[in-house]
């Protein structure tokens, strides 16, 4: 549980050094970019934390990829 608390404030601290500049300049699509991966990166982050496995995204790529490669290998 301490992993995932640090998790998050350092995720708030990220937000909270680069959100502001970014309304300045009204960035709004870098901001709906920086708040997706920031998302993103904080799931994956509590996680690992937490010991969930992450799967790999290589296994999709072979499953989807592998039929394809069996056809043209015949």
């Amino acid at each position: 549980m301490l992993k995932v608390i640090g998790i998050l404030l350092i995720a708030a601290a990220i937000v909270w050094m680069e959100v502001p500049p970014l309304l300045e300049k009204k960035y709004k699509k870098e901001l709906v970019v920086f708040s997706t991966l920031l998302i993103i990166g904080v799931g994956l982050g509590i996680a690992l934390g937490l010991g969930k496995p992450i799967p790999n995204p290589l296994e999709l790529l072979t499953l989807v990829f592998k039929p394809i490669h069996d056809v043209f290998v015949r």
